[in-house]
């Protein structure tokens, strides 16, 4: 009789030391990754200016040390722009305040009603002066959304009034009285905000602020007509684009998840404009209205959701002709005060600037669309670099334009000024 000796599998030294080192490679392999995603290696800067050198500029970079200092981001996750990007439009500020204002309604021509929100200041301003800040915020956004009420609380606590335009169609609690909303560059609904401002106000001076799609509307609304101006100190333009035909070809590259963004800015702006359905396509024909409806629902960019829906409010004929009408990269030219840019902007969007010696244009290396945060590991600040930069901006200009001397403004070089004195 023969015995078996049951099979005996014995595991050699060499095993557990291979099983090791493939973990420790995988835990290597994961931190690589989350090293190369939030950019940890990357090193802090103070922001890329461009500016001509005039007496205007000087004192603005003197009086508003933000644009020069180091910004710094939160050292574990603020170099991420698409966690900078994400947050903010979040949570506007670690704890978002809630200022108080009176919403007005404004009649326009076509039956339209624009409305804005008007925030008294909550201090003296420190030159003494009657300020408004007259805000635009982003695409689809209005009053209530978190970063707009952080600036606002912020700006009126520096002693600035402040008149938030609501974008037409987006506050969701408003209906619309006409088949038209917000659109790229429509400036209808701003310069009527402003107009209020101007009659109601006489003796308040303008400070005019944009956010992204914003910022397109107030430099082509200062540039397209030189009486739009009087009263204003300067315009700050935030992470805007200066064109639409190039943003939209930007916004179709996979390259930092631009086509993932540009999806999730088509699907807000659908819901927006479903939410109105019949104010906007209830003159049409139900066999139009499905088509309109069709093409919306099957839509996966905010180009195909322009050439299909928003270039018609307008009458415009095709998809490039609408781009070219509302870009303010046509206007920009004519505006004559200060225009500050900051933000992380596309190259491919940004208008050049090195020969208007009344523009400071400001990059930063780090930070996310409308996304500032700054702090020193993990929690943010309470306020964004952003925040302070833009009001920091806003009170060297106040600054400026009391103590300046009568041959100085925004757009005379020191060779005009030693001109002017001879």
């Amino acid at each position: 009789m023969t015995t078996h000796e049951p099979d005996v599998h014995t595991i050699t030294p060499e095993m557990p030391a291979m099983f090791d080192g493939m973990k420790l490679a995988a835990v290597a392999t994961v931190l690589y990754i989350i090293v190369r995603c939030l950019n940890l290696k990357s090193p802090t800067a103070p922001p890329d200016l461009t500016y001509q050198d005039t007496p205007l500029n000087r004192f603005l970079l003197k009086s508003c040390p933000q644009l020069t200092k180091e910004y710094i981001p939160p050292l574990l996750w603020g170099k991420s722009g698409h966690l900078q990007t994400a947050l903010y439009g979040k949570l506007g500020r670690v704890s978002s305040p809630h200022p108080c204002g009176i919403r007005k309604y404004l009649p326009m021509q076509d039956g339209a009603t624009s409305t804005f929100d008007l925030f008294e200041p909550l201090a003296d301003h420190r030159t003494g002066d009657d300020i408004t800040m007259v805000i635009c915020p982003g695409i689809g956004n209005h009053s209530e959304k978190h970063y707009i009420r952080t600036f606002v609380d912020y700006s009126q606590k520096e002693g600035y009034r402040c008149a938030v335009l609501n974008h037409l169609g987006a506050l969701p609690n408003i209906e619309l009285t006409s088949p038209r909303m917000f659109t790229y560059g429509c400036t209808w609904e701003f310069a009527a905000m402003v107009g209020y401002i101007k009659k109601t106000y006489p003796q308040t001076q303008l400070i005019v602020v944009g956010f992204s799609l914003g910022g397109n509307i107030v430099c082509k609304f200062l540039g397209e007509n030189r009486t739009n101006q009087e009263r204003v100190l300067c315009c700050v333009s935030v992470c805007q684009g200066y064109s639409a035909l190039r943003a939209q070809e930007t916004f179709l590259q996979w390259d930092q998840c631009r086509r993932f963004y540009n999806f999730l800015m088509a699907d807000n702006m659908k819901k927006i404009i479903l939410s109105h359905r019949y104010h906007l396509f209830g003159g049409s024909s139900a066999k139009m209205m499905d088509a309109d409806l069709s093409r919306l629902y099957t839509a996966t960019s905010l180009m195909q959701i322009d050439d299909n829906i928003m270039r018609k409010f307008h009458g415009h004929s095709s998809l490039k002709e609408y781009y070219e009408k509302e870009s303010c990269v046509h206007y920009i030219h004519n505006i004559l005060m200060s225009v500050h840019c900051p933000g992380c902007c596309v190259s491919s969007v940004c208008v050049p600037v090195e020969k208007k010696q009344n523009v400071i244009f400001a990059l930063t290396l780090h930070g996310g669309h409308l996304g500032f945060f700054e702090g020193a590991v993990l929690f943010p600040q309470p306020l964004t670099w952003m925040d302070k930069v833009i009001v920091g901006y806003a009170n060297a200009m106040c600054q400026w334009e009391k103590q300046k001397p009568p041959c100085q403004n925004g757009h005379l070089s020191e060779s005009s000024c030693a001109e002017e004195k001879a």
